[in-house]
């Protein structure tokens, strides 16, 4: 079988809903990042293929592609699996390497949440079944697995004492591409931030005496992610060294109430299929939409917060709907060349009841 690996990586800056990045279409923020990724590629990427939840609408892969200045004969795709349509992206292009459809593939996802043009989000479910909004979603949840408020709260202040380490060893550095002459520094996290007690003073926000607040939840965010993905044949002839092999990846459903427990049966699933448990698993990047949702998935699938997002997640630096999969992607690309790793999976919850898992196996 033809293997997929990924050899390159890279993501802008994730920025607050109209803040440092909301004069930016989604077409140059996708742009930004392609040009990073094919800067020194000797032959041109077969596809392109990026994920988009949120509009403007038309086939943002293409745009983003001419808008990168690649030859007009690279074609893209754009692709919609809510809030894990990055990681779907590169899902497809690792699946299609592998069914021998091409050899290189650019594979990600972009969000404006700033330019979208839709106030209210698409539906996710039928009324008959149900159709929360995510926050009273994530208040569902942490009732189901009796999650509570404390149980949030730790968790979302481990995110973001991560991400704030990380940042100051400067590992974000690595992940990011410019955008103009704006500052390589996600506009979400804040040096000067007494996070315990700024999750202490928090109310409750989705549900009267609920447990979900703006602490302990992701924000509203634009930016975009993707990366390079080569057969490993192709990255071996033009000299690239390969981090990461695709081994495998599982799409499932859930009760569209209860979205954020997509993770649950997606890597119940992968790992049974290879006859690994979560102690063969290195490292794992769980898109951190709600800290309920984080929390339940790790009880559930008797995950030690050691392993999971050890440097830090979307509540500390925000969630991009469409990109918010790659990023994932692109966090495990650097990580797995700092810490001594073997298998890794980067999951997400998806709205409207469904989870990704993607397996990957170390090449270092």
């Amino acid at each position: 079988m033809t293997r997929a690996v990924i050899v390159k990586a890279k993501r802008t800056v994730i920025g607050k809903k109209g803040g440092i990045l909301k004069d930016y279409p989604p077409e140059q923020l996708a742009a930004a990042v392609i040009r990073d990724l094919v800067q020194d590629l000797p032959e041109q990427a077969d596809d392109i293929i990026l994920g988009n939840a949120i509009g403007p609408g038309g086939n943002m892969a293409r745009l983003s592609s001419l808008e990168s200045d690649l030859p007009f004969s690279i074609p893209g795709m754009t692709i919609d699996r809510q809030c894990g349509s990055g990681l779907e992206a590169i899902r497809l292009a690792c699946h299609l390497i592998q069914g021998g459809a091409g050899h290189i593939y650019i594979a990600g996802g972009v969000e404006s949440t700033s330019q979208s043009p839709y106030e209210k989000r698409a539906r996710f479910s039928p009324e008959r079944i149900g159709d929360p909004d995510m926050g009273l979603a994530a208040e569902y949840v942490a009732e189901k697995y009796g999650i509570s408020r404390l149980m949030q709260d730790e968790y979302a202040k481990l995110s973001y004492q991560r991400a704030i380490d990380s940042l100051r060893k400067g590992y974000y550095s690595d992940e990011l591409v410019k955008v103009e002459d704006l500052p390589l520094q996600d506009e979400g996290l804040n040096l000067k931030q007494n996070y315990e007690r700024m999750l202490r003073r928090l109310s409750p926000c989705f549900k009267d005496n609920g447990t979900v607040t703006l602490g302990n939840c992701c924000g509203i965010n634009d930016g975009a992610a993707a990366v390079l993905v080569m057969s490993e044949e192709k990255a071996k002839e033009l000299g690239y060294q390969p981090i990461m092999r695709f081994v495998d990846s599982v799409v499932t459903g859930v009760n569209p109430n209860y979205p954020a427990t997509g993770p649950i049966p997606a890597i119940s699933k992968i790992l049974s299929r290879h006859s690994l448990s979560i102690r063969d698993i290195d490292l794992i990047e769980m898109n951190e939409a709600f800290a309920s949702k984080v929390v339940a998935c790790a009880r559930e699938l008797s995950i030690p917060y050691e392993k999971l997002n050890v440097e830090g997640g979307a509540i500390a630096l925000g969630h991009p709907y469409g990109a918010s999969g790659a990023i994932l992607v692109t966090r495990l690309f650097y990580e797995i060349q700092r810490y001594k790793t073997n298998y890794s999976i980067s999951t997400i919850g998806i709205g409207g009841g469904m989870g990704i898992a993607i397996l990957w196996e170390s090449i270092m």
